[in-house]
């Protein structure tokens, strides 16, 4: 048998790390079993499903690398589908009208209430007659249309994650409505019944999908026994929790995936620890991987039942790790946009080769592409704050001879070269007989607003390449006589 999954979203809002890590499962298991990954948009809600989610929704599994081998399809394109496979359910006598009004579920839920009982249908319409039908229709009322379910049924899957399960008709709430209230005919079909006939349809094998649709799998179960189809194999994967062990939400800083992407990580480092979280590789010590590696290995058996927590340092150290090791040239175009929006310019020297050796220079000290924006910044912008640090410095005794000094070896200069900067340096410290790291905390003070950052040589090396360096030096002393 041939594996075929889906992933199927609901362009009800952006795509969320929830669904993106449950899209990773279903693609790792389909390439593992060299099946086949679908992709599904459930827009069945049409009040609250809009375009630009969809569109997010199908850039952002893109972005990720999660590539589907059919779809998208969509199953607002499918409606007389799903009204065909009701009014066969209608025919076969598994279904019907009912004509309960929202009045009368209301008062049946308080009752229920009153008496410290879990809301229920009581199927009051399951059997009616052809003339209490009519009746209800000549007073206006229109219905739903609900599915039979027996108390006394027995469900039972055995959940690849999980194991056993095994749930009661009597738990499931009475008979289940399939598709919405109407004058007329059939209405809009739900959640529940679409999803088992687009399955059905799609012929697919096994549904991947997270622990809180477990309460729906019974129900499914069901409907696809009563369409006459065995039902695919279900795994049930963990929720992600936040530190605290709660389910995770927006008030834990969790966001939608093209936020991740505006926030900095990259997709390899993002889909890499979405994998781990949840699954564990055989090598227990391999924690950097490719989705293609991590194919050749996944399987349920190393999916654990418990909720996955969500580590916002464990990933900014993976995404560190892939911009570490990542092509300088490759790097430096992933780089280039947030540049971009931070409003710095390209021009006056800035071409690809200075920005490519700028990447080199703050290249090991990323943890997302982001911060590249404030690392750079001295080197697109014409003038620097100085913190108190540098302030300090540079009313150090000596460290405005030692800036006078390094200007007057600089107009000597040809050209500035690493090995020419590292003569200046031994020069002036030779001609004023100071200390070197006086004269190193001076010139960089005065080349970067601050004592701390990347690499000295290889920064006055770019800013006198674009003509800051001297600049800068001028503006120092000028700032502190």
């Amino acid at each position: 048998m041939s594996v075929r999954v889906r992933i199927a979203p609901s362009p009800t809002g952006n795509l969320h790390i929830g669904t993106a890590r449950t899209a990773v499962f279903n693609w790792l298991f389909a390439r593992h079993n060299g099946g086949q990954f679908v992709l599904r948009i459930e827009d069945t809600d049409q009040e609250r499903s809009r375009p630009e989610y969809t569109e997010n929704i199908i850039q952002g599994l893109r972005w990720l690398g999660l590539n589907w081998d059919e779809g998208p399809f969509f199953q607002t394109k499918r409606l007389e589908i799903y009204r065909e496979a009701v009014q066969n359910l209608l025919d076969r006598g598994l279904a019907y009208r009912c004509y309960t009004t929202t009045e009368e579920l209301d008062a049946l839920r308080e009752a229920q209430k009153a008496r410290s009982e879990a809301p229920r249908y009581d199927n009051r319409h399951r059997n009616l007659t052809p003339e209490q039908e009519a009746n209800y229709k000549a007073e206006g009322r229109s219905f739903v249309i609900r599915f039979k379910i027996e108390d006394d049924q027995e469900i039972v899957w055995d959940d690849l994650v999980r194991g056993k399960m095994t749930w009661r008709g009597s738990d499931l709430g009475g008979d289940m409505v399939i598709a919405r209230a109407s004058a007329e005919g059939i209405g809009q079909p739900l959640y529940n019944f679409v999803v088992v006939v687009d399955d059905i349809d799609m012929q697919i094998t096994h549904v991947i999908r997270g622990e809180d649709h477990i309460s729906n799998t019974p129900k499914q179960i069901l409907l696809y026994e009563a369409m006459k189809s065995n039902p695919p194999k279900f795994a049930h994967t963990p929720l992600i929790l936040n530190m605290d062990g709660r389910k995770l939400s927006k008030r834990d800083g969790v966001t939608s995936i093209s936020d991740f992407k505006q926030m900095g990580f990259t997709p390899e480092a993002l889909v890499n620890y979405m994998t781990l979280l949840g699954w564990s590789p055989p090598d227990s010590t391999q924690e950097i991987f490719t989705l293609e590696e991590a194919a050749k290995h996944f399987s349920f058996e190393r999916v654990n039942k418990a909720g996955a927590k969500f580590d916002w340092a464990k990933l900014d150290w993976l995404n560190s790790q892939y911009l570490h090791t990542m092509p300088v040239d490759k790097l430096t175009d992933l780089l280039k946009p947030y540049w971009e929006d931070a409003g710095y310019s390209f021009s006056g020297g800035r071409n690809q080769q200075w920005l490519e050796q700028l990447v080199t220079l703050i290249q090991p000290s990323l943890t997302r592409l982001v911060d590249s924006v404030e690392m750079s910044k001295l080197f697109f912008t014409e003038t620097v704050e100085f913190s108190d640090e540098a302030t300090t410095q540079l009313k150090q005794e000596g460290s405005t001879a030692a800036l006078q000094g390094i200007i007057s070896a600089l107009e000597k200069a040809p050209q500035l070269s690493e090995t020419i900067a590292q003569d200046i340096i031994k020069q002036v410290v030779k001609e004023q007989n100071v200390k070197k790291g006086l004269i190193m905390r001076s010139l960089r003070a005065a080349l970067t607003g601050d004592l701390h950052g990347p690499d000295l040589i290889q920064s006055w090396l770019l800013l006198n390449q674009i003509s800051l360096d001297k600049s800068r030096l001028t503006k120092a002393l000028e700032t502190n006589p």
